[in-house]
């Protein structure tokens, strides 16, 4: 399968992109600045540049020939709103609308726990939520992409357990690497399409957990 990680220079989006090159997948790691580029050289994947502020028929053009496109790009926390509504909001629409041009129909969106109701948004980061909010409901019925939603708790830094629970009410956490390994996994079960997957630490292997969403 070749897939292009869209925001692969983020934490997440690296462990995706090594993820997938370990699993032998033809792998591209879209990337916004040139420096960016040294990390994925040392782990022999491939790169290539990717404006989200730019036109979706330009991105279109780059995901030609592409069996995948993952999301997980994010303007970061030391932007400010503007940046939030212009790369995590329109960022992710271009995306979809340059995936749907270039005639990829696989696309897995990194969201967050809860982004689809406003009343479990956190007041800190409303602009974020509703973000997400705007850019999952574009994707779930303004496209006809086999879409996988991925929305994933609290991140932490520690060691993926490999283990994880799709339920989410209550919240919690997660680690980054069974993000990862969620998302990529995601890829090959066929159940997952058009389905939003809440995501913290649980007690069932992520395989099994994904064929019951």
């Amino acid at each position: 399968m070749k897939v292009f990680v869209i925001g692969a220079n983020g934490n997440v989006g690296r462990l995706i992109s090594q993820q997938l090159s370990e699993k032998g997948e033809e792998v591209v790691a879209g990337i916004r600045k040139p420096e960016q580029a040294a990390f994925f050289e040392d782990h022999q994947i491939k790169t290539a540049h990717v404006d989200l502020l730019g036109r979706p028929e330009e991105l279109g053009v780059t995901l030609d020939g592409f069996n995948a496109v993952i999301f997980t790009a994010g303007s970061g926390g030391k932007t400010g709103d503007d940046m939030t509504l212009l790369v995590d909001l329109d960022g992710a629409v271009k995306s979809m609308q340059a995936a749907q041009i270039a005639g990829v129909k696989r696309y897995v969106m990194v969201s967050a726990l809860w982004a689809e109701d406003r009343n479990r948004w956190s007041d800190t980061i409303r602009p974020y939520y509703a973000a997400k909010f705007y850019a999952d409901e574009w994707l779930r019925y303004r496209t006809d992409l086999d879409y996988t939603i991925v929305e994933p708790g609290a991140l932490t830094f520690d060691e993926g357990t490999g283990k994880i629970n799709t339920n989410g009410l209550e919240g919690g956490s997660v680690a980054r690497e069974d993000v990862a390994s969620t998302v990529v996994a995601s890829l090959d079960q066929p159940g997952t399409i058009n389905k939003t997957i809440p995501l913290i630490t649980g007690e069932t292997p992520i395989e099994e957990a994904l064929k019951n969403v």
